[in-house]
Order: C-alpha cells, then structure tokens, then sequence
C-alpha cells in the first residue's frame, strides 16, 4: 500500500516544474495522496505531503501572475497565468476539498491545527462541484479589469506616461498642476465605465450564482464564512460603519478644515487632497528603486536588525519589483512563494513619500511570510486577511515614525511632516474603507446592485456619508470613478474591512510603541510568528491590540491620533505662505 513518503517521492523539486505540467498530470499528485490511509501514526506525514504540494502549486501559480503582473502586454505570461486562475487552482480547489474532508472524516487531531480544521470543515460545507467552472470564468474576467487598468496612461508634457507616474504632479505646490494631474489620472476610468461597468456585470451575476449554488440567498452572505470570517458578521460591518461616521468623520472634518486653512483656499477640491499642506514645495524622498530600497533598509536595522536582513535577502534574490512602467498593472501587493519560504514585493513607485508607506505596507506582509514559514503547513501560514493587515498597517506606523533618520528619506522637518500627513491620512482612510465596505454590502444585496447607473447613484449617495468637506461640484462622473478605479471591488470582492479592523488594530500596536518600543516590536514578531494558529481575537491579543467595532472604542483612538498630529504641528516651522 503506499505511503504518504512514497508519493512526495514523485513531486517536482520546485514550483517552476508545474509551469508547463498538465492538469491530468497533477490530479494524479492529489488522487494518489487521497489514497493513502491515515492512522493516528502517519497523519502528520500526510499533512507534510499534502501540505509540500499545495506549496508547489501555489508557488507555480503566484510564480504566473507575478509575471504577468509586472508586464501584461505579454500574451505567453498572460495565457500562463490564466492557465492557473482560470483552470488549475479552481480544479487543484476541488481535489483539495475533497483530502480535507478525508482527514476531518478521520477524526485525528493535530496540535496546532485547530482553526485551519475549521477553515476545512467550513470549506467542505460551502464545496459545490458546479462552482469550479464559475470560478474559473471569474479569474479570467478579473483578468479582464487588469488588462483594460493596466494598459492606462495619460497624456503628459507631450508624452503618454502610465498613470502611476503622475502621482508626484498630484502632490506640487501649484494647484494647477495637481488638478490638471487629477483629471489626467481620472479620465481613463471614466472613459473606461462603459467596459468596467460591463465587465463588473458579468462579475457580479457570477458571485451571485456562486452563492445561490451554496445555498445562500446572496454573495455577501456567502462570503462571510467562505472568507472563514468566525469572529464578526454583516451586522458587525454596518456597526463599523456607524461608528465611523460618528467617530471619526468629525475629525477628518476637523483635519480637512486645517488643511483648507493652510492651503489657502475657500475650498477643498479632490486634487487638494494628496499634497502636503504644511510645507512649500514637493517631497522628493527618493529616486528610483535602488533609494527606495537602501531607505527602508536604514529604517529596518533601526527598527529591528531581523526585519533589515530579510529585506536585503528580498532584495538580494530578486524578490523586489518596484518601480512603475509601461504595461505593468497598477497597484502593490506581497505574494508568498510556499516552496522557497520567500515573499515578494511588486508596487509602482513614482519617487512620494506614497510611495515609502507602500512599500513599509508590503513590507509588513512580507515579515509575516517571513515568520511564519517555520510553521510546519502551509495552511497554518496563512492568516486570515485581517490579521495580514495588522501585520502590515502596524508596520507602517512602526516604521513610519523613522523617515528622519540619518541615511533615510528625509530631513527631520520634513520627516515630521510627513508623518503628520500620514496620521491624519489614517483617519481618512477609515472613512475611505466604510464606504468600499458598505457599497459592497448594498451591491451583492440589493437588485439594483445589477444596473450601471444604480451603482454609481448609490456609490455616490454612500461616499457623501464618509467623505466630507471636499467639493465635487460639476464632478459625478470624477466621483463616481473612485470605485472602478478600486480593484478590490473587481478582484477581491468584500476584501476592505479587514484593512479598518487592521487599522484600528495597528493604532493599538503603535500606541503600545509610544509607551515601550522594544516591548511593543516583540509582540508584534510574536504575532507574526503564529501565522493563522490561533482565532483572530487571540491573534490581536497577542500582537497587543483588540477588535474594535464600536464608537467609543475608536474614539479613544482618534483622540490619541489628534494629540499626536497636534504635537507634530507644534513642532513645524510657521508657514511661510500660503499654498494653493
């Protein structure tokens, strides 16, 4: 009878053997694992095997959209990739389920294993054979929205430029420019709407078919335990939402209000919103990839000597890809390859500070892979969502108090500047990640939710609770495009309010920090090193925060973000003049 040793035997030694390997050809791997039998003996040897292919496969697949991601004008790397999303790891999903539920049928317990076996018995219950094609037909549409985002550019000084590259000229002291910017970056989507618009149709009657196939009367339903959200439901969000809007909007009000005051201007427009308002000039920290990469360097020795050696050993292997350009598709994120126990990072830096927190951010994701690799399975190395966001968002505030150091970004004036800039972007956001979630919320629920016009409408009417202060006159169809220029809502649908669980979570970890630093950075690794072991509140717990849902539990940390942001104001130079 063969043993689970017998089948790793026949495993490739690394992801990149996968690339060009049929489906039938690794079914084959799956079929002969699920034909092992387990006793309380090998069951352990099992997971190892199990858990050493489902690193190969997820390695082979992130390996394909890394490299499609980072040029998707190239249609080999683009068929690769889809070969993966749109026909492998739904089908690899399916044999997965079922080894699942061969070990839970087992009954065998496994130290260290409790949340993940209920993440399978979870997955188990939601399994439905007819929603492997569903799948498959929306990574290829998602596909879709990268290719159509990714191939935008604008027009700028007599040359076409991908979008990215504008953000410098949306953070100049010349008001001119930075509108003239902002309506650069915004046209594409709006002239895109149609296509999106369309595109996010075929998204959303699939979701829904997905979650009526599964016995649910909507996506948003289903979504909370396929997203194995045990721990808070819907009414939790629109509990967040509530407190938002009474916590901490009427800061953000007050911080809008100071910086149309030091701008000098009778009034916010959108382009007002990413420049400084308490210096005279833009903020150049960096240029190019190789300083971006040698400042976060300095900024991890300092913080912690663990945390720099990863970095360079990310950057020594290739594992960075940084800087924006033509045909690379927008936005950032930190993938894990399983087999070689390595992250990597992919963002689009155009030279702003933006661009710093973006990759202390990624950074972040990246020292949790980093820590909880030593973890024997795969699947307990992969935290929920908002624990990988508390990993991330506490880094930045960690870090983010450092871009004054010596051999950094920036000067000490200008590194208290920008972290002022970044605090008071902090309550903001929150305000930004109330209305992605609740439009989502309204989108999978609702059956206007299917029509074009009714999605804008209620995007709009949902955005006019959360931001305020800024006008947008004559401007519906600039506002309306705020969504479709937020991919989550393509790609990841219901993946944004983890980011305000993890926000509120990492203002705990940063406060922390202020009182014991060294104290506050250990919690944090410990945090990281017990990667999806444990519930989500005793995660937190660890890392030295709590989940926080209500007003009075974000008030508290609003007011210790407006005493912070009041101090650094304290400490700036007068204004000079007024910007504009």
């Amino acid at each position: 009878m063969t043993s689970s040793a017998e089948v790793v035997k026949h495993y490739p030694e690394s992801a990149e053997a996968l690339q060009d390997m049929s489906w039938e050809e690794l079914r084959g791997r799956y079929q002969a694992l699920a034909q092992v039998p387990l006793d309380a003996g090998s069951v352990e040897e099992w997971l190892a095997a199990w858990s050493r292919l489902e690193s190969l496969v997820s390695e082979a697949a992130s390996t394909a959209m890394i490299r499609y991601t980072c040029d998707t004008t190239d249609q080999a790397k683009e068929a690769t990739h889809l070969r993966f999303a749109a026909v492998i790891l739904p089908k690899a999903e399916e044999q997965s389920v079922a080894l699942a539920r061969k070990l839970v049928a087992s009954g065998f317990k496994v130290p260290g294993m409790e949340t993940v076996m209920a993440r399978f018995s979870t997955a188990i219950a939601l399994f439905r054979e007819e929603n492997v094609v569903l799948f498959s037909e929306l990574e290829e549409l998602g596909s879709g929205y990268q290719k159509i985002t990714g191939a935008m550019t604008a027009e700028w000084e007599g040359r076409r430029v991908p979008l990215p590259q504008l953000s410098p000229f949306l953070q100049s002291p010349d008001r001119a420019i930075r509108e003239r910017a902002y309506r650069a970056t915004v046209a594409p989507y709006v002239a895109a709407r149609g296509d999106l618009a369309g595109l996010f149709n075929q998204m959303r009657t699939g979701r829904q078919q997905v979650a009526r196939n599964a016995g649910f009367a909507n996506y948003r339903d289903y979504i909370f335990p396929a997203k194995f959200r045990f721990d808070y439901t819907p009414d939790d969000c629109r509990r967040f939402h509530d407190a938002v809007e009474a916590a901490v909007i009427p800061a953000v009000a007050r911080s809008l209000e100071e910086r149309r005051v030091r701008l000098g201007v009778d009034r916010l427009r959108p382009w007002d919103l990413a420049v400084n308002p308490y210096r005279l000039d833009s903020t150049h920290p960096f240029q190019g990839a190789d300083q971006l990469i040698a400042g976060a360097d300095r900024i991890f020795s300092d913080l912690d000597p663990g945390f720099a050696e990863e970095f360079r050993t990310m950057r020594q292997e290739g594992l960075l890809d940084l800087d924006s350009r033509h045909g690379k598709a927008p936005g950032g994120y930190c993938d894990t390859l399983h087999v070689r126990g390595r992250p990597f990072i992919f963002m689009n830096a155009s030279g702003v500070v933006d661009d710093v927190m973006t990759l202390l951010h990624e950074a972040g994701h990246a020292f949790h892979a980093f820590a909880s690799h030593r973890l024997p399975f795969i699947w307990q190395r992969h935290p929920g969502s908002e624990s990988a966001e508390l990993a991330s968002m506490s880094m930045e505030l960690l870090a983010g108090g450092r871009l004054g150091l010596p051999g950094g970004y920036l000067g000490e004036v200008d590194a208290r500047r920008a972290q002022l800039d970044r605090l008071e972007d902090v309550l903001a956001t929150l305000g930004h990640i109330a209305s992605i979630d609740a439009f989502q919320h309204w989108i999978y629920t609702d059956e206007d939710g299917a029509d074009p016009a009714a999605r804008d409408a209620a995007w709009l009417r949902i955005r006019a609770r959360f931001e305020v202060a800024v006008d947008w006159d004559d401007m519906p169809e600039e506002r309306a495009a705020r969504w479709y220029r937020q991919l989550h809502v393509f790609l990841y649908p219901f993946y944004y309010i983890e980011y305000g669980i993890a926000q509120l979570g990492a203002l705990q970890v940063w406060r922390n920090s202020l009182a014991d630093p060294d104290r506050a950075v250990r919690a944090y690794r410990d945090f990281l090193s017990r990667g999806a072991t444990r519930p989500l509140p005793e995660l937190y717990r660890t890392a030295g925060a709590s989940l926080v849902f209500d007003p009075a539990g974000m008030a508290e940390l609003v007011s210790l973000v407006e005493e912070q942001t009041d101090k650094l104001r304290a400490g700036l130079p007068p204004r000079e003049v007024a910007l504009g």
